[in-house]
């Protein structure tokens, strides 16, 4: 854990400049709105060390896998969202002295994320080598109201000198990804072209063919008068720049306003980019800085209406809630189907920025509840699109007759991960894709998706699990071989509970989502008879034979739910009796002695018991917490969020709330020495089931929201909103009571506490706060 960040309810500020922190730093304050991200870089020239990340939603390179062993299945690639033209680049000159806070002194520094507004603001007084100091001022913003605009504001001022500055506003496109695998460049120059105040760059990647246009205009001004004169324009190999030169007295204020047009092939005709661009940027500078700053910081408004959590008296607790609800809403805002959700979001290179199960399983909840309904199904839909190369992935293993495994991670529906243990074995994630369809319908109501899009998938993926199994003679089950489940401490182990469970349950799901479509929409199961080529009676026969006949290990002794065949054969300790100082182990230990070891990455049968604890008691619950989280060391992001939630749900709120205050300071506390390589974005959306699922008890049944709130003990008061069939539900509880209220006009029955309501439009109701699950 390393903790340097200023508590503050709204924004995250970084107090004094420490290079060893730089790298977490950028991290940490990066900014996007969905459709671009960068990192929280430098303007001008830094020369310690740095990630440079400009990243584009969407556009990606093949990188071309690189293993010491080649085996048959292996994926051909490893898709990278790619670091992409660097627009923000100011770079300051005083006489012959560039401001380098690498070689400055740094006298005075401020960085601050304000996560209300969505902005990105930095002050510093340098003193150069020469003696001379300059102070600075530094915002900017990536817009939420137009998403193809950037704009940086940098206001400087000579402290005790009169010189000469000068001023290079710059595209820079010949940023290499850190990540490459053979340090090549994914990126070709189209065209390059400057005049005056004004430079576009059009670069191309290798292989996939993506344009990308980059376009900046930059515009001066003296003491709150424009300067008039013309800069110098700058051309060289995948460079832009306009070079201004500006005599400067002491306590002079020089304004540069840079304003940036992104623009890529996704949304753009290759041919009419880059005069798309010009208009875009154009219609940027027309608008202006103050404008501009305005539009997006109204767009932010709307989004904290309906995804915030207000917690009172605990604003460590609040500043890392809001945090992470920031870092997903400026993630994916779900306007484009093609898009979907990297692990690492706009914030660095790791994981390649591709999709990973993490989508299904923890991010679609929350926009579930925080967003309109098309923002989830868009992630549905993503998926569906990508079902024929799900099936061709499976074909690749050996599979057949339409039996899909969606990929563990891609960027076009291929699967492009090259861990055998992880490509070839943890298939769990096909069970979160059909879980998903589930939640989805369960939360909106909208039957019809599974028509015309989710049977078609949850055919496809029932296949899949039907060819996966095999009969065991010796056992009189059906067995799973060679999985990972969740824990990835654990590789090529014969029925992990969890993939087994999920597997299981993905069958008897989809047998009734047929007897749904088959009832509901007749001509439309017709149709996917026909396109799945479904043998109706076999199937369904089949399905069935292995639901009633699944093996799922457990001791017989205790009753726990073993996590696989022999979980008991090794060496039982808790993660308590670790020296701390080998953590976290797998920057410490062998894979060989994690493997051999009983510790636990994340939530293996505690993710099962969580999907599915409607069948269990709270007793069976409890046992397998009791048993499990002690064993865990939490070294998965996507790990303390479901523990968390399962202690609120077993009455354990103590260590609820330590493991919430875990996961939403995960990136913010540092606390697996990783935040340099990029945040961790998927997982924020566990944090907010923490609170929402944890200590609200939110969940739905039999077509109704439920809730049992409870409060942990150091907060006063915590609210927040859930979006549920139409209406809008506003949620708050402090020690003494539970205010319900519907924030619209579409009436809706809710139960609380095990009692049922029905809740009018534009009403509310109060009750005594009980702090219990039921």
């Amino acid at each position: 854990m390393h903790k340097y960040l200023k508590i503050d309810p709204w924004c995250i500020i970084e107090e004094e400049f420490n290079p060893e922190n730089h790298s977490a730093s950028e991290s940490i304050f990066s900014i996007g709105n969905g459709q671009f991200g960068q990192r929280a870089n430098f303007e001008e020239q830094y020369s310690g060390v740095t990630l440079q990340g400009t990243y584009i939603a969407g556009v990606y390179y093949p990188d071309k896998t690189k293993v010491g062993w080649w085996k048959n299945g292996y994926p051909e690639y490893f898709a990278k969202v790619l670091n992409a033209p660097n627009w923000i680049g100011i770079d300051i000159r005083v006489d012959d002295e560039a401001v380098d806070l690498a070689k400055c002194k740094v006298l005075e520094f401020k960085r601050t994320l304000n996560m209300k507004e969505g902005y990105l603001q930095r002050e510093y007084l340098a003193e150069l080598p020469s003696g001379k100091q300059i102070k600075a001022i530094v915002l900017r913003f990536i817009s939420m109201s137009d998403p193809e605009v950037g704009a940086i504001r940098y206001t400087l001022s000579p402290v005790n000198f009169d010189s000469r500055l000068e001023v290079t506003s710059y595209i820079d496109a010949g940023i290499k990804n850190a990540d490459a695998n053979y340090d090549e460049y994914f990126w070709d120059e189209v065209s390059r072209d400057a005049s005056g105040e004004r430079g576009f760059i059009t670069s191309r990647t290798r292989k996939t063919e993506f344009d990308c246009c980059v376009g900046i205009a930059t515009s001066l001004e003296m003491n709150g008068v424009k300067y008039l004169q013309s800069p110098k324009s700058l051309e060289r190999d995948k460079y832009v720049g306009s070079v201004y030169t500006i005599a400067v007295k002491k306590n002079d204020e020089v304004v540069i306003c840079k304003y940036a047009a992104v623009l890529s092939s996704l949304y753009h005709r290759k041919p009419e980019i880059r005069k798309d661009a010009e208009r875009v940027l154009d219609s940027a500078v027309e608008k202006g800085f103050n404008q501009l700053f305005a539009d997006h910081q109204n767009e932010w408004k709307k989004k904290w209406e309906h995804s915030d959590i207000v917690i009172e008296g605990d604003d460590e607790a609040q500043q890392g809630i809001r945090f992470n609800i920031f870092q997903l809403n400026q993630t994916y805002t779900g306007e484009d189907e093609r898009l979907n959700i990297g692990p690492k979001g706009f914030t660095g290179e790791k994981y390649g920025g591709s999709t990973y199960w993490d989508t299904e399983a923890y991010c679609i909840p929350f926009f579930l509840s925080t967003a309109p309904q098309h923002v989830s199904r868009n992630l549905l839909i993503y998926r569906y699109k990508q079902l024929q190369k799900a099936i061709e992935n499976g074909e690749k293993l050996g599979f057949s007759h339409g039996a899909a495994l969606f990929p563990m991670v891609t960027m076009n529906g291929e699967e492009c991960h090259n861990e055998w243990e992880i490509t070839f074995e943890e298939i769990h994630r096909n069970g979160a894709i059909a879980y998903a369809i589930f939640n989805y319908i369960k939360h909106t109501g909208d039957q019809e998706y599974l028509s015309d899009y989710g049977l078609e998938v949850l055919i496809a993926i029932s296949r899949f699990w039907k060819q996966r199994v095999n009969f065991s003679k010796e056992k009189n089950k059906y067995v799973m071989l060679g999985v990972t489940g969740p824990n990835e401490y654990e590789n090529n182990v014969n029925n992990n509970w969890y993939t087994n469970t999920i597997a299981s349950w993905t069958l008897h799901y989809t047998l009734e989502a047929i007897q749904i479509v088959k009832d509901s929409y007749k001509s439309k199961y017709k149709s996917v008879l026909k396109k799945t080529k479904f043998n109706e009676a076999n199937e369904i026969k089949n399905w069935q034979e292995i639901i009633d006949n699944l093996y799922f290990p457990v001791d017989k002794n205790s009753g726990i739910f073993l996590q696989q065949d022999g979980y008991l054969d090794k060496e039982q300790m808790t993660a308590d009796q670790l020296d701390p100082e080998q953590r976290p182990i797998n920057q410490y230990w062998s894979w060989d002695r994690i493997l051999r070891s009983c510790f636990i990455k994340q939530a293996d049968v505690l993710q099962g018991v969580y999907l599915f604890e409607d069948n269990y008691d709270t007793e069976v619950i409890k046992k397998n917490f009791n048993f499990y989280e002690p064993r865990t060391v939490h070294e998965s992001s996507l790990s303390s969020c479901v523990h968390s939630i399962l202690a609120s749900r077993i009455g354990n709120n103590q260590r609820a709330y330590e493991l919430y205050l875990h996961t939403s300071r995960l990136d913010l506390d540092d606390y697996n020495n990783e935040v340099h390589e990029g945040l961790h974005i998927t997982s924020m959306a566990g944090t907010w089931m923490s609170v929402v699922e944890g200590f609200g008890g939110k969940r739905i049944k039999n077509n109704r929201l439920v809730l049992n709130p409870m409060i942990p003990e150091k907060w006063k008061s915590y609210s927040f909103k859930i979006n549920f069939r139409n209406s809008l539900i506003g949620i708050y509880v402090s020690n003494e009571k539970v205010q319900i209220s519907n924030e619209n006009e579409i009436a809706t029955s809710l139960l609380i506490y095990g009692r049922e309501y029905d809740l009018a439009g534009n009403a509310e109701i109060t009750l005594p706060q009980m702090n219990y699950h039921s």
